[in-house]
């Protein structure tokens, strides 16, 4: 059955700025909450301490940079949210960019598919209780954690293109993904990781797309909302590709010019909220199981409230579906 989750649309400074997100998760059809990553307050305890106010929520982590923590460490993490929250885990793990990757090790990946494959593999070999010995080009990891009971703890990898996702289709529970029209997910994305899972002998992992989009605004214009939201994201070479391969040229140097190409391709979902629920509609058909309301433009244009304002109205929308029935 295909479901929702709500993306938190700004990067908290404070703890207590999830509880209202958390609670929207906890009283509606909303599947869990969902948090990128933060240098600020860090999405495991940000989470964690929403679950001591009382709404304890299945979450997302999408996507955790590789570099800035060992795959043990990540595991430990992980699982730690699920025994404080009571609730189910997706952690999401990515490699991050080269400047990142650079800066953290030294010098980037030679091989960013290798370096995922060898993460995700440690991260689930330990969570899944097993005794490791692997020793790969970038990560060692001998041991195991403690057994503790715990809710169930997900593996997800973030994915663009279709190397990637053959990747995820071989070694993770999810493939994440964000800024990827429904088309492309159907005609490129699904086939490589079903190509990938084949391969593997495994079943086909869950898709998770991380959509952004917007509400109308008033005296706001929604190319201006699209490049708050993912100006950085089209400058990146990896999404540019992506766009590129997804029939999106965002390489004019207008950014407004870039922002109606996300629009007109189906990256960036604008128009009233029937139009958003129909859109959100063709993802699922489009072999999505979970589309993550993101409205961090809005955020970023407009304050939190007006995104809660636009998040509650997409919820209720979404809520009302047949196929939520």
């Amino acid at each position: 059955m295909p479901s929702f989750s709500i993306l938190v649309p700004f990067v908290p400074r404070r703890p207590e700025q999830l509880a209202t997100y958390a609670a929207l998760v906890h009283w509606t059809r909303a599947a869990r909450l969902w948090q990128g990553q933060s240098l600020t307050v860090e999405a495991h305890q940000g989470f964690a301490h929403a679950a001591g106010t009382g709404f304890g929520v299945p979450t997302g982590l999408g996507v955790s940079l590789m570099p800035l923590r060992h795959p043990y460490e990540a595991a430990v993490q992980a699982r730690s949210l699920a025994l404080s929250t009571g609730h189910p885990v997706l952690a999401g793990f990515g490699p991050g960019s080269p400047s990142l990757q650079r800066a953290m090790r030294g010098e980037p990946y030679a091989s960013p598919l290798t370096a995922a494959e060898e993460y995700l593999t440690v991260v689930r070999g330990l969570l899944q209780g097993r005794q490791l010995d692997f020793s790969g080009e970038y990560y060692h990891c001998a041991g195991a954690l403690p057994p503790s009971p715990a809710p169930e703890v997900q593996v997800g990898l973030g994915v663009l293109r279709p190397g990637m996702a053959r990747l995820a289709g071989r070694v993770a529970d999810a493939a994440i993904t964000w800024l990827t029209p429904a088309s492309y997910l159907r005609e490129t994305v699904l086939p490589a990781l079903r190509e990938g899972a084949d391969a593997a002998g495994r079943p086909l992992p869950g898709v998770v797309a991380m959509v952004p989009m917007a509400l109308p605004l008033p005296d706001q214009d929604v190319e201006a909302v699209a490049v708050a939201g993912n100006g950085v994201h089209m400058q990146a070479p990896h999404y540019a590709d992506m766009l590129r391969r997804a029939g999106i040229d965002v390489g004019s140097g207008d950014p407004l010019a870039n922002a109606r190409a996300l629009i007109e391709g189906g990256a960036f979902l604008a128009g009233e909220v029937d139009e958003l629920v129909e859109q959100i509609k063709a993802f699922w058909n489009s072999g999505v199981d979970e589309v993550v309301i993101n409205v961090t433009g809005v955020a970023k244009v407009c304050g939190a409230q007006a995104a809660m304002r636009q998040i509650k109205t997409i919820v209720t929308a979404l809520s009302g579906t047949e196929e939520m029935r």
